[in-house]
């Protein structure tokens, strides 16, 4: 049966186990202290430097994988960063450097982060909080499966008694 063994492609459920640090090795997310990550693969959760290291990995595989800053949350853009004044967020209690808000952009909806408040203004920042930084992956395939036609078209992996969705 070693000829058959399930490789990591398009609409395959992968799940895996991952560590994630930057380039000094300090460590930003790990998925080893709790439960593995389940995806669709294809589907564009992951960034697209991890997503395409994946293919033709099998159960077992353990690997490491370098992401630079553009294949990973994109290079940092200043112009992502502006002060506006502090009466626009009125409304908002404990407005405090930080503090992630929703804002509307002429590209949609978008996570901006507090990063400066002063008495009449706040200054906040639109790019990913991992922007320009490349990244180091360790990965462990735990899992490869066909996913069902249910996942597919709800474009998640669902567990156990499905994804909770209502119909």
């Amino acid at each position: 049966m070693l000829g058959n063994r399930m490789k990591i492609a398009p609409n395959k459920v992968v799940v895996l186990h991952y560590a994630v640090s930057d380039s000094e090795g300090t460590l930003i997310d790990s998925s080893y202290d709790h439960s593995p990550l389940s995806i669709i693969h294809g589907s564009g959760y992951l960034i697209p430097g991890l997503e395409s290291a994946l293919v033709d990995h099998e159960v077992g595989d353990k690997f490491e994988v370098a992401v630079a800053a553009d294949n990973a949350y994109g290079e940092r853009h200043d112009g992502f960063v502006q002060t506006v004044p502090k009466a626009m967020f009125e409304s908002i209690e404990d407005l405090d450097v930080g503090t992630q808000l929703r804002a509307t952009t002429d590209e949609g909806e978008q996570t901006v982060i507090v990063i400066d408040v002063t008495d009449d203004e706040i200054t906040v920042d639109g790019n990913h909080p991992l922007a320009g930084i490349d990244l180091q992956f360790d990965v462990e395939i735990l899992e490869i499966r066909d996913a069902t036609e249910e996942e597919l078209a709800h474009g998640h992996v669902h567990s156990e008694g499905g994804c909770g969705h209502q119909h």
